[in-house]
């Protein structure tokens, strides 16, 4: 009889803890190891490791004696794995709609990242303009002024706010362009 079926005989039987400890002590790491060889993640083979003994500890189930107390206790281990896999895979299934919708998403995603990469680009441009067509244009495109209006908060008349407004575009563009930022409608 090897030290593993001694420890889990004394435990089980008399009650004493140490052979639990030891248990745990001499499988614990061997068990991980093997765990992660099925599930191929070493927390959920420590979670799985850990599962086994509670099994052991709370249900003490009676070991057959027909082989090496590491073999029945791996045997639990792989047990306790297979149907945490089973659980997982139903849970990871996914309906096609379901992937259209997580893709979509991901797409949106990469999209609404690339337009503030955008935005952080004109803004950089923006800050290196003359002050006159920064403020042009952030009250003509970003505050969504009319000409007329900007023309008022300017004090400028509506044909120079008009001719700013096509010189601040064009120096804004001629910016962009040195960055390499491809623009559609500047």
């Amino acid at each position: 009889m090897d030290s593993g079926s001694c420890n889990y005989r004394c435990f089980r039987d008399d009650g004493d803890e140490g052979g639990l400890v030891e248990i745990i002590r001499e499988y614990k790491d061997g068990l991980i190891f093997y765990l992660n060889s099925i599930v191929g993640n070493i927390h959920t083979a420590e979670e799985l490791a850990e599962d086994t003994f509670v099994l052991l500890g709370t249900k003490k189930p009676r070991d057959k004696g027909k082989g090496p107390f590491k073999t029945w206790l791996y045997t639990i281990g792989r047990n306790i794995a297979i149907d945490n896999l089973r659980r997982n895979r139903a849970r990871r299934e996914v309906s096609d709609a379901e992937y259209l919708s997580i893709a979509a998403d991901e797409e949106s995603l990469e999209e609404s990242y690339l337009i503030e990469e955008r935005k952080i680009t004109v803004h950089k441009a923006l800050n290196n303009l003359k002050t006159e067509y920064r403020q042009v244009l952030w009250l003509m495109y970003f505050e969504e002024l009319s000409a007329k209006e900007t023309a008022v908060i300017m004090k400028k008349s509506v044909h120079s706010i008009e001719t700013l407004v096509y010189r601040a575009r064009k120096s804004l563009k001629l910016a962009l362009e040195k960055e390499g930022f491809i623009y559609e409608k500047l």
